[in-house]
């Protein structure tokens, strides 16, 4: 079987929570995030992952994946990989997009990239290498990061530019897996909160949209 590559962002923390840009800065998890890593590993150890026995396991080295690795029950398996930090905002680190919208109307980060900052061929870069250890891996693989790097990985996996990656929205604690499909790249699920929304006392860790049905 063609390997598989299994995203799991990080929990929330006060920053994702305020729709502050978060590139280097090493916010801790909240507690509703702990609590959604750990809803995440549950469901990542029961059927049909179990465990993912076989798989290898990398993280961001930065405080918010890690936990969120190690709640979930990875911790003694991951191996920090600097291709997995979020990208670097640059001037923009801590601004949500209504601040920078303030200062540069029509901003889009995909497009217009940031500015003192990690560029877009960088990001494209290090997304490109990411895909590359997951398909030469002989089994599938699991890593822990970002919503902006693990977008960007959405997006090259499929062999796209990196600007798709704004039409694939990722919220925290979430669970995507890139596959195949009749021999080519493909989104086999993403931004999955079904772990989230089976336990009725994580609810509020749903997104508004993600609740409606």
């Amino acid at each position: 079987m063609a390997p598989r590559i299994l995203l799991a962002r990080h929990g929330q923390t006060e920053w994702s929570l305020s729709g502050k840009h978060t590139g280097r800065t090493d916010v801790p998890l909240l507690e509703e995030g702990r609590r959604g890593a750990k809803l995440l590993g549950e469901r990542l150890h029961r059927a049909p992952y179990e465990g993912l026995p076989a798989a290898e396991v990398r993280t961001s080295p930065l405080a918010r994946a890690r936990e969120t690795c190690e709640l979930a029950g990875f911790g003694d398996r991951a191996r920090a990989w600097d291709a997995l930090l979020e990208w670097d905002y640059g001037a923009y680190e801590g601004m949500t997009p209504a601040d920078i919208q303030a200062v540069r109307p029509g901003w889009l980060i995909w497009r217009d990239g940031v500015p003192e900052g990690e560029t877009l061929t960088e990001i494209t870069a290090r997304a490109d290498e990411v895909v590359a250890w997951a398909r030469s891996a002989d089994r599938d693989v699991l890593v822990f990061a970002h919503g902006h790097i693990l977008r960007s990985i959405g997006a090259r996996w499929l062999g796209l530019p990196i600007d798709f990656a704004a039409r694939i929205r990722l919220n925290p604690t979430s669970l995507s897996v890139l596959g195949w499909a009749y021999g080519e790249p493909a989104i086999e699920s993403w931004n999955d909160l079904g772990h989230l929304a089976q336990d009725g006392s994580a609810q509020s860790l749903l997104p508004r949209d993600a609740c409606r049905s």
